[in-house]
């Protein structure tokens, strides 16, 4: 062929040149945009936090509505700080604002005599203490031991009472007014992302109901309250510093809601109340009837009379008789019992030593001893007397008044009907199992809770009369 130029080495080298170009222009781009990169990183500043400010219109209505998004849900779990260090208690359970209840593990350093489970109503507070309950505190299990509950009084200063006046003041059946909010010096923080999605930090005061009074509006903000609330007004924490207890954390777990069931110091289960059916009334008229022939019962007393008075007994009850007899211990008094007879002529007491434990008393000794120092006190209507005469006045003649069944109820494995009787005076509530027999009777005492007297069919032994020691020659006679 022709001698033209020879294309197997003028093609490589036009391509290599072309190469080397396109790798400098490349490398060129990339030092370009790394210096760029190094700029901006060098001059770049993160957006602004923005800083605290008043609340808008629609945050201070959202605010404003919290305490009745809480009334409204009914129930949340709780995890509740309060103080720290040697001082910290820790509390763990759930609030009821629809009843409303609380029912809390109370563990922690600084809980103190209220180490152990712990359920109260806005009027009153009963505990199981557990010196030996492990400090770190545990949710209490959904049905509360039957058992070994007390109605506790707080002292002065606990740091205990105005928390718990703080979880039930957290709810209501009406909203704040959001003007009031804004010019009590309330205020927007910051947003915060939580497990269950964004929340707005608000700094307000706690509600007056809740146990402080609203700050004015030049209150430092700093030293607000501060409110963790979703955009649907649902709160999942507060903190706050109260006089006393000093700093309180409470964490809200929304999901967390079981149905909360009071111990039998508080009513129990409420139920659903209603008049008895032709059969529940023919089984209550049958009543005297089925208990004089059943003869007689053990008896266990739980009753709570008093702030700082929790009656223990056991003994016997006999409708053949009409006679009760009982030793009954005060939680307060662990030392000493109390021996009670109650038959058609009166009451008779008397006081002997008593050792073991308190909360499970033996039954009395017969025959009672003639040397304990008898007495029969006038006739009065304590609640103890009252409860025990309700019970045997059942073997005689049938409750009276409008009788509303609360609820079907287990005693012993039993199956009951749970039915009460109101006077102007006392409330009385009797547990009939489907046999017609008494299985407890209730009565609503002075504080605010329920006593309990209990009772198992069982025959009975005799129950004489205690013998008081003769008087002595020339002695005064009783009452002189």
């Amino acid at each position: 062929m022709g001698g033209g130029p020879d294309d197997s080495g003028f093609l490589p080298r036009v391509t290599s040149r072309r190469r080397r170009g396109l790798l400098a222009l490349l490398g060129g781009v990339a030092v370009l945009s790394a210096a760029g990169l190094v700029l901006g990183l060098l001059s770049w500043a993160p957006d602004p936090v923005e800083p605290p400010r008043a609340l808008t219109v629609a945050e201070s209505e959202r605010l404003a509505a919290v305490r009745v998004t809480n009334y409204r849900d009914l129930r949340a779990g709780l995890h509740v700080t309060v103080g720290d260090g040697a001082a910290r208690t820790e509390l763990v359970g759930w609030v009821d604002w629809s009843r409303p209840l609380l029912y809390l593990d109370v563990g922690g350093p600084g809980a103190g005599a209220e180490r152990g489970l712990l359920q109260a109503t806005p009027s009153v507070l009963v505990i199981r203490p557990d010196p030996a309950a492990v400090p770190t505190p545990a949710p209490p299990p959904l049905v509360p031991p039957a058992y070994r509950w007390r109605l506790h009084d707080l002292p002065a200063g606990s740091a205990l009472a105005p928390v718990l006046k703080l979880l039930f003041g957290l709810a209501a059946d009406r909203a704040e007014p959001p003007a009031a909010l804004r010019e009590s010096g309330a205020r927007w923080v910051r947003q915060e992302s939580l497990a269950v999605g964004p929340a707005d930090v608000l700094a307000a005061p706690l509600p007056a109901v809740a146990g402080a009074p609203a700050p004015s509006p030049a209150a430092d903000p700093d030293d607000l309250p501060r409110y963790w609330v979703d955009r649907e007004a649902r709160l999942h924490r507060l903190t706050a510093r109260l006089p006393g207890p000093g700093p309180v954390t409470v964490t809200l777990n929304r999901t967390d809601r079981p149905t909360l069931r009071p111990v039998d110091a508080l009513g129990g289960r409420p139920g659903l109340p209603r008049a008895l059916t032709a059969d529940e009334q023919a089984r209550l008229d049958r009543l005297p009837g089925r208990l004089r022939a059943r003869g007689g019962a053990t008896a266990t007393l739980t009753a709570p009379v008093g702030r700082e008075t929790n009656l223990r007994g056991a003994g016997w009850l006999s409708w053949s008789a009409g006679t009760a007899y009982l030793a009954v211990t005060d939680l307060g008094l662990p030392d000493r019992r109390t021996l009670l007879r109650r038959d058609r002529a009166g009451t008779s007491r008397a006081d002997v030593p008593a050792a073991g434990d308190p909360e499970q008393p033996g039954r009395p000794p017969l025959p009672p001893p003639s040397g304990a120092g008898w007495r029969s006190p006038r006739a009065g209507s304590d609640e103890l007397t009252v409860l025990v005469d309700a019970a045997l006045a059942a073997g005689r003649t049938a409750p009276s008044g409008s009788p509303v069944r609360l609820r079907q109820d287990t005693l012993a494995g039993r199956t009951v009907d749970v039915i009460e009787l109101g006077t102007s005076r006392t409330r009385l509530r009797y547990w009939i199992d489907r046999a017609g027999l008494l299985r407890r009777v209730e009565l609503h005492t002075r504080p605010g809770v329920w006593a309990q007297l209990d009772l198992s069919p069982a025959t009975v032994p005799r129950l004489p009369a205690p013998q008081r020691p003769a008087a002595r020659a020339g002695a005064a006679a009783p009452g002189r």
